[in-house]
C-alpha cells in the first residue's frame, strides 16, 4: 500500500468530544499529516473544535463524501465505531478509530475485511504501547532480559465512573464494563510483549446490581441498573506458552497491585499504567533489586497532560502517524486493525468464558507488532 502522491495526508475527524482535544492538539507534533475537517452529531460541537484548531466544520455525511479527506479519525462513542468506520472504509478512506475496534468480534471482522477489499488501511487505538515505556519494555523483552516468559499479572482496578462522570450509565451496559472500556490498554500491551493469546478462562460477577451516581450533574443521587460484569478475573494462555492473570474491576476502593508484571526464566519486568505513554519500567535480573528505567527524558515519555498541570505522558495520534508512515514504506501499521481485532476477540472470549464458566479458544491470530525503533520514532516527528 502506497500513499497518494501528496506531501501530507488530509485527516477528517469524526467525533468532537473530550478525547478529540488530545488528538487535535497532538497532530502538530507529527509530520506527514494535515488536519482538514471535523464533524460531530452536534454541529455546535464541531464548530467549536473547528474554530479552536483552524479547520473546517462539516456534517458527518459531507466529511465522508469529501474527496479531499484521505483518512478518517473516528473518535465517536464505542457504539458508533463500527458504523462510522465501515462507512469511511466503504468510501475508500483509510481509518484510525478509538478503542475498541467495534463492540463485537463479528463487526470487527467485517471492518478488517472491508479494509482489505477496498485496499485501504485500518488502524485502532490504543497506541500507548508505542510510547516511551512500552518501547523500553519491548526492547528489554526482545533482548531476553527476563529469559523465556513464564507467567505474569495485569490488574486494572478502581471504583468505576459514577463518582466523577455526570452520565455514567452507558459504561455499565453491554459493550462497556471494565473489560471493554479499559481492557484494550492492558491486552494490547501484553500482546505487544508476549504475542497472541490462544485461550482464556474467566469468572465474572457484578459487585452491585445497581449503582448510585454521586457526580455533580442532572443524575446526581439517582441509581441505575448494571447490565454487564463489573468484576472479572481471567487467565490468558499465550501461544508462546506463557500464562498471565488479567483482572479488571470497578468494585475496588484501593489496592496495591502493579498494573503489569511479567516473570521469566531469567528475571522479572514491571510496567506502569498502559493507559499512559510514559512511566517507569523496572527490571529485576534473577532476583536482584529492581533497576528502574524512567521515561520522562525519552521520546513520547515526557509529561504533557493535562495541559494546565501535566502529570502524565499522552501522545495519542502516534498510532496515526505510524499508519501514515506505513503508507509510504509499505510496512504493516503497528496499531493495526488486525491487532485490535485480536484484542477484541480476547475481550469477547473473556466475557463469554465468565458467562459459561468454560475455557474459550481464540480462533484468530495476529503477528506480534514490530518494535518501533528510536530512529523510527524520531522520524515520525514534524
Amino acid at each position: 500500500m502506497q500513499a497518494k502522491s501528496k506531501e501530507k495526508l488530509a485527516i477528517g475527524v469524526i467525533g468532537c468530544g473530550n478525547i478529540s482535544m488530545t488528538y487535535l492538539r497532538n497532530a502538530a507534533l507529527f509530520g506527514g499529516i494535515e488536519l482538514r475537517a471535523c464533524a460531530d452529531i452536534s454541529a455546535d460541537m464541531a464548530a467549536v473544535r473547528a474554530k479552536e484548531y483552524g479547520i473546517q466544520a462539516l456534517g458527518v455525511d459531507a466529511l465522508l463524501a469529501d474527496p479531499e479527506i484521505d483518512l478518517v479519525l473516528n473518535l465517536t462513542i464505542p457504539a458508533a465505531h463500527f458504523d462510522i468506520s465501515f462507512s469511511a472504509l466503504s468510501a475508500g478512506k483509510h481509518v484510525f478509530t478509538e478503542k475498541p475496534l467495534a463492540t463485537s468480534a463479528s463487526d470487527g471482522h467485517r471492518l478488517v475485511a472491508e479494509a482489505a477489499k477496498r485496499g485501504v488501511l485500518l488502524g485502532s487505538a490504543p497506541d500507548t504501547f508505542l510510547g516511551a515505556a512500552g518501547r523500553r519494555a519491548r526492547r528489554l523483552m526482545d533482548e531476553g532480559a527476563i529469559g523465556r516468559p513464564v507467567t505474569g499479572t495485569a490488574f486494572m482496578m478502581g471504583r468505576g465512573m459514577e463518582h466523577w462522570h455526570p452520565n455514567p450509565q452507558f459504561y455499565y451496559q453491554p459493550g462497556g464494563g471494565p473489560v471493554f472500556d479499559m481492557g484494550p490498554y492492558y491486552l494490547t500491551m501484553l500482546v505487544n510483549l508476549l504475542g497472541p493469546v490462544a485461550r482464556v478462562m474467566a469468572m465474572a460477577t457484578r459487585g452491585q446490581e445497581e449503582r448510585l451516581i454521586t457526580a455533580e450533574g442532572p443524575f446526581k443521587n439517582t441509581t441505575f441498573k448494571v447490565g454487564t460484569p463489573t468484576n472479572v478475573l481471567s487467565l490468558l494462555e499465550f501461544r508462546s506458552g506463557a500464562t498471565v492473570t488479567f483482572g479488571a474491576s470497578w468494585d475496588v476502593f484501593k489496592h496495591s497491585n502493579h498494573p503489569i508484571e511479567l516473570h521469566g526464566t531469567e528475571g522479572s519486568l514491571r510496567l506502569p499504567d498502559p493507559d499512559t505513554f510514559g512511566g517507569t519500567v523496572s527490571l529485576s535480573e534473577r532476583g536482584a533489586d529492581w533497576k528502574d528505567f524512567a521515561s520522562e527524558g525519552e521520546l513520547y515519555g515526557a509529561r504533557n497532560w493535562p495541559y494546565a498541570a501535566p502529570d502524565r505522558a499522552n501522545y495519542r495520534m502516534l498510532g496515526v502517524a505510524d499508519l501514515v508512515r506505513s503508507l509510504k514504506t509499505g510496512a504493516v501499521p503497528r496499531a493495526s486493525g488486525n491487532l485490535a481485532l485480536h484484542v477484541l476477540e480476547i475481550m469477547e472470549a473473556i466475557l463469554h468464558s465468565g458467562e459459561t464458566k468454560s475455557s474459550v479458544a481464540i480462533a484468530g491470530d495476529v503477528v506480534q507488532p514490530a518494535l518501533l525503533t528510536e530512529d523510527e520514532a524520531n522520524s515520525l516527528l514534524a
